[in-house]
């Protein structure tokens, strides 16, 4: 990633901090529409898991100037979501459902270098979590 597109998103990340809770419920409500088959890995009560996706979310952009601090949590979290059932095909509906929500949650402000910059993001971090799932597997 580039030190811009690392600006992007962290400034975009700062937009969407306030609105922390309705983007964690566009998020699954998205996710799940798309891809109903995932609805079944997570819990009926999903407060938990709403809170979750935005903290590691917050942690991994706030570190892209320093990935190496995040890898290892990354590639915990890749590796504990084998035992969750999830699947490498899992991972581009949640990207779909992730860029989804930022656009909605941004507005005008979600503009083509920001959705660049995400999708630089998203793949670093799927990446990392795909590779670790890969050789847990």
């Amino acid at each position: 990633m580039t030190p811009d597109q690392v600006r992007l998103v962290q400034d975009s990340f700062a937009k969407v901090r306030p609105i922390a809770g309705t983007a964690a419920d566009l998020f699954y409500g998205r996710l799940f529409e798309t891809a109903p088959q995932v609805r079944g890995l997570f819990p009926d009560d999903m407060t938990e898991q709403k809170r979750k996706l935005m903290a590691m979310l917050g942690m991994a952009v706030a570190n892209l100037n320093h990935p190496e601090s995040v890898v290892p949590a990354l590639q915990d979290l890749g590796r504990k979501h084998v035992a969750y059932g999830t699947q490498a095909g899992h991972y581009a509906p949640v990207g779909d459902a992730l860029l989804w929500t930022l656009e909605r949650g941004l507005g005008p402000d979600f503009t083509p270098e920001v959705r660049d910059a995400w999708v630089a993001t998203y793949a670093l971090v799927a990446g990392v979590m795909q590779q670790a799932a890969a050789q847990a597997a």
